[in-house]
């Protein structure tokens, strides 16, 4: 049998491809490509630098892995820090997140900002300008944080392969919804996409609790109008 050879090339070549697409789309969950993403509850916490977390621990002190979190390489140490607010009120046992960081970042809820006396902004990770300093207190030392403090803007972590299979891109702003026993919607929910990411939007713990969520929960990335109905409340 004589085939066209144009027509073998063009047949291999839509071969080839639907592979590729397969292989690009091997990683991604079918849950989160329809915009399903788990949800991570983030309570207080703080990112040392390896200057501070020797000052706090002792020269040449290493962070001791105490649970392995969701993402890559990132886990929550056995060290804890206690925080101090201006006004002498604190926050004790406050873990430390691994591994270290190039600048120590402090995350705390409105209700613990409230507990320290600070009004720290809402801010992404590493975006430090014009937030408030703390004094924070380890074994073996103190560190006087001139900034830092932040409440973590709500984001969500996705791959590369799921933000293609979601046509999103990194920084973008989504809505998002919570299908629980007290709905509502997020708005200007940061979108970060990393290869190495797994698919997690983090909450602090004042989000989650006022939406009755906990850890694990599935929340609905807002893909079209049509998920997202405004009722008319004209008269």
């Amino acid at each position: 049998m004589n085939l066209d050879p144009q027509y073998i090339r063009k047949i291999v070549e839509q071969v080839v491809s639907e592979l590729a697409q397969k292989e690009e789309g091997a990683g991604v969950n079918p849950d989160v490509a329809k915009g399903y993403i788990p949800i991570g509850i983030s309570a207080r916490h703080a990112h040392l630098s390896a200057e501070h977390l020797e000052t706090l621990f002792g020269k040449g002190h290493q962070l001791t892995p105490y649970r392995d979190l969701l993402q890559k390489n990132e886990y929550a140490s056995q060290e804890t820090v206690t925080l101090v607010g201006p006004r002498m009120r604190s926050l004790e046992k406050v873990r430390i997140l691994g591994p270290v960081r190039g600048n120590t970042q402090v995350e705390v809820s409105l209700t613990d900002a409230i507990q320290l006396g600070i009004r720290p902004p809402v801010r992404p990770s590493g975006n430090h300008e014009g937030t408030p300093g703390i004094l924070i207190v380890g074994p073996l030392g103190f560190v006087e944080l001139k900034q830092g403090v932040i409440r973590a803007n709500r984001h969500i972590h996705i791959s590369c392969d799921d933000a293609k299979a979601l046509g999103l891109k990194d920084n973008d702003r989504v809505l998002v919804k919570v299908e629980a026993d007290r709905p509502l919607v997020y708005y200007d929910v940061q979108i970060r996409v990393k290869e190495s990411f797994v698919a997690q939007m983090h909450l602090d713990t004042d989000d989650a609790n006022a939406a009755g969520v906990s850890d694990g929960d599935k929340v609905k990335i807002i893909l079209s109008e049509s998920e997202c109905r405004i009722c008319d409340i004209r008269r």
